[in-house]
């Protein structure tokens, strides 16, 4: 493993020009060392102060020992995306203090114990020695909670140096601890220590401030994850399936966490059900079963899991049985990068299963879609009586991101063409007396279907994923198995209509789109403001969902040149967009990262810079 990207074009920072609330600071610990609490301790004050924050955490695929970074970008402007270097240090990995120390730009601020030694030391960085051992000496914290009263040492030199309020320090262990002043005392005695001897010994070098702003008021800070297990929950989950899996499990937790008190019980039942499965396809087999009996039910995965799904998920889309995967996409292929981001589960989710089949797909790009989409999915599930899968990623799922405060949805739940016993009767009045699971009676490829309970005795209806006809009925007859196929691509057509649409902000003049998606979206936004501080105006869509539909067609074939920015390596979206729209496909141009970091404004820049330049030769 190797530290953070090593600097190629940062700025040396002037220590006699103020930065306010315009910076990034990485923190450089070991796996498993408590490092979290002190990180969002930071992290929440400086959110609380009003001033636009993210953090986001490179965390290693084992319990313990090996290096973690995690980055608190602080911006003004709001940026969230991860930038290439970051002025500020906290070096408490004596593992990794070399290489981190050499990745700061010149004039950048480096915290560290007093007693590291570095093997190649810096004349152009100011130094900020922290005295841990002796802080530790004389708390003398309880030795399983050592290491984590040491992080709190940095938690409060960072709060004297960068002016962060120690009112709101100790409010964010407040709301970490739940409010346990035992715990909060504890690590507020070695905040305190660290504030005092800064005030005494550490003089300030540098010109990095955070200074109270307005930008956060009403905003909260959450993961992806948890937002996607709240909106599940509001949305209407009944059976969870699942099995562990980085970085998809926290999402699970939450729903556990958050059911007790979203979903109460009444008369000591509760109406759901959360089943950790021995394996993934285990897991899948079930959702596919409580989807049929007509509960709303979900699974949480990741690539390999995906993989593994495949079966059971050409089984439901070809019996029509709805059901909602979230895939909380890892860097693959096999058992890859488990705690690194990718988006490259794009086509295997959207072909997932054998034979022609695609599906409803979800891409959310924010934590608001992450809460949203959960309910969303089940209703185009159950509408379209198929799999949806819901395609997030590690950057979105895992790390804090602020946003506007979820809204409770007041539309009812859509069940889609659901008959019961009344529905029933009046349906085969209107039809005849004749009535087929698989009957298009309204031309959409949506047939009519029923679930355990309705007491008609015609109602039942048989799953299958062989051959069958419009009844439900086993068939190896040619006609009825192209007149199905027929169905099913009409019903993804009719998909197109009703999911999600691309958010495009077209602006005028502009003779270059960018196209993206996920988790991509802030880094795009900032690179647009870059290339037009460099006299180039963008136009850019958001892609939302799959299957695409005519809105991408339509800017497609507005723009000179697209580019079209992916965290995989074979331009898998670029590749659905050039079958969407085949007339256009010259046009676009790949902006690919996979290495497994988040994306940033810098490497989307360099790439359209590069590009446009190759082609003006």
């Amino acid at each position: 493993m190797t530290s953070l990207d090593t600097v190629v074009s940062a700025p040396v920072i002037d220590p006699n020009t103020p930065v306010i609330n315009d910076f990034t600071l990485v923190v450089a610990t070991e796996n498993g060392s408590g490092s979290q609490t002190a990180n969002n301790t930071l992290i929440r004050a400086i959110f609380k102060m009003g001033v636009p924050v993210s953090g986001k955490n490179l965390f290693p695929s084992n319990i313990s020992g090996l290096p973690t970074w995690y980055t608190i970008r602080v911006s003004h402007k709001g940026y969230a995306a991860r930038r290439e270097y970051s002025e500020i240090l906290v070096a408490y990995n004596p593992r990794t203090s070399d290489e981190d120390l050499a990745n700061l730009p010149a004039g950048g601020v480096c915290i560290h114990p007093a007693d590291m030694k570095f093997t190649t030391p810096r004349s152009d960085v100011v130094y900020y020695p922290v005295p841990v051992k002796d802080f530790i000496k004389e708390i003398a914290p309880p030795q399983h909670l050592r290491d984590y009263i040491t992080n709190m040492s940095y938690v409060g030199v960072v709060t004297q140096l960068f002016g962060i309020s120690r009112v709101e320090i100790e409010n964010a262990l407040m709301h970490h601890f739940n409010g346990k002043r035992k715990a909060v005392d504890l690590n507020l005695r070695m905040v305190d220590m660290a504030i005092a001897h800064t005030v005494a010994h550490l003089p300030k070098q540098d010109p990095f401030r955070v200074e109270p702003l307005n930008k956060t008021a009403g905003k909260i800070l959450i993961d992806g994850n948890t937002a996607a297990g709240i909106g599940a929950l509001v949305g209407g989950v009944g059976v969870v399936a699942w099995y562990p899996i980085t970085p998809s499990t926290s999402l699970v937790d939450a729903i556990t966490e958050y059911a007790p008190k979203l979903r109460p019980a009444v008369d000591d039942r509760v109406n759901y059900a959360i089943i950790q499965a021995e394996d993934e396809l285990a897991a899948a087999g079930i959702i596919v079963g409580a989807g049929w009996a007509g509960t709303r039910a979900m699974t949480a995965t990741s690539g390999p899991g995906i993989s593994l799904m495949n079966e059971f998920g050409g089984l439901a889309h070809f019996a029509e049985v709805p059901i909602v995967i979230w895939d909380i996409m890892r860097m693959g292929p096999s058992t890859g990068l488990p705690t690194r981001v990718s988006q490259g589960d794009i086509l295997s989710a959207y072909y997932l299963g054998h034979g022609d089949s695609q599906h409803i797909c979800l891409i959310p790009g924010d934590m608001t879609e992450c809460f949203a989409y959960a309910g969303t999915a089940f209703d185009l599930a159950e509408r379209f009586q198929t799999p949806v899968l819901v395609l997030s990623d590690l950057d979105l799922g895992m790390n804090n991101w602020m946003t506007e405060p979820f809204e409770y949805p007041e539309q009812p739940l859509d069940r889609g063409k659901v008959l019961d016993t009344g529905s029933f009767a009046q349906f085969l009045a209107d039809h005849d007396n004749k009535w087929g699971r698989y009957r298009d009676v309204d031309n959409d490829g949506i047939g009519y279907r029923t679930i355990p309970g309705n007491q008609n005795p015609r109602a039942a209806w048989l799953a299958r994923g062989t051959g069958h006809n419009e009844q439900g009925v086993y068939s190896e007859r040619n006609d009825d198995w192209q007149r199905n196929m027929d169905r099913l691509t009409r019903k993804l057509d009719t998909a197109r209509r009703h999911v999600p649409a691309p958010v495009i902000d077209a602006r005028p003049g502009a003779t270059v789109g960018i196209i993206g998606y996920g988790s991509t979206a802030d880094a795009i936004t900032e690179a647009r403001d870059r290339l037009r501080a460099q006299g180039i105006e963008t136009s850019s869509m958001r892609l939302r969902s799959l299957p695409l539909n005519d809105d991408v067609r339509t800017f497609m074939a507005s723009y000179d040149q697209i580019y079209v920015v992916e965290l995989n390596q074979d331009s898998q979206m670029l590749q659905l967009l050039c079958a969407h729209a085949p007339k256009d496909a010259a046009k676009l141009a790949p902006v690919n990262l996979c290495d497994g970091l988040p994306l940033t404004a810098t490497f989307i820049t360099q790439r359209i810079n590069a590009h446009r330049t190759s082609v003006k030769q």
